[in-house]
């Protein structure tokens, strides 16, 4: 059973009133990982949105069958999975491994949705919070990007 206070560590939901994560938390469930568990895989239908409240999890991509990519890392009080907030029938873009021993709170990604969508109020306090989160990422991966160009023996000449 996930409690107020857990909800209460993740950074989206900080800005939540009590009443609108008593809203949330009979939908909530707590999952425990141990080190190298994999919650979910690339191409893998997003179900689920979610929130690590304990522990380190990377986000992996295969560049090739040996090759895997680190994409970053959640630390504790932050989210992913955000594919499952798409609907329909999204996917995740990536793997999700947990580096050492997780606990992981997650909700139906269409549930979380249909409450943001009936509590306007809570759904832009969210949706504020995931667009915030995803610029930061966005920005910190273009960065990556260029300093990978930079790098590059023929392509960092031209910089």
């Amino acid at each position: 059973m996930v409690s107020f206070e857990e909800l209460k560590k993740i950074l989206l939901l900080e800005d939540l009133d009590d009443s609108m994560l008593g809203k949330m938390l009979p939908f909530t469930q707590m999952h425990l990982f141990g080190d190298r568990a994999v919650i979910f895989k690339e191409g893998q239908r997003a179900e689920d949105f979610y929130m690590l409240l304990k522990g380190k999890v990377v986000l992996e991509v295969g560049a090739s069958e040996s090759i895997m990519i680190s994409l970053g890392s959640i630390k504790s009080g932050y989210s992913f999975g955000w594919s499952a907030l798409l609907g329909g029938s999204s996917s995740h873009t990536s793997d999700a491994i947990c580096v050492e021993p997780c606990e992981v709170i997650a909700i139906p990604g269409n549930t979380f949705m249909h409450l943001l969508e009936e509590n306007h109020s809570m759904g832009y306090r969210i949706m504020l919070g995931v667009a915030t989160i995803l610029k930061r990422r966005l920005e910190r991966r273009t960065g990556q990007f260029l300093k990978t160009l930079r790098a590059h023996p023929d392509i960092g000449k031209l910089f």
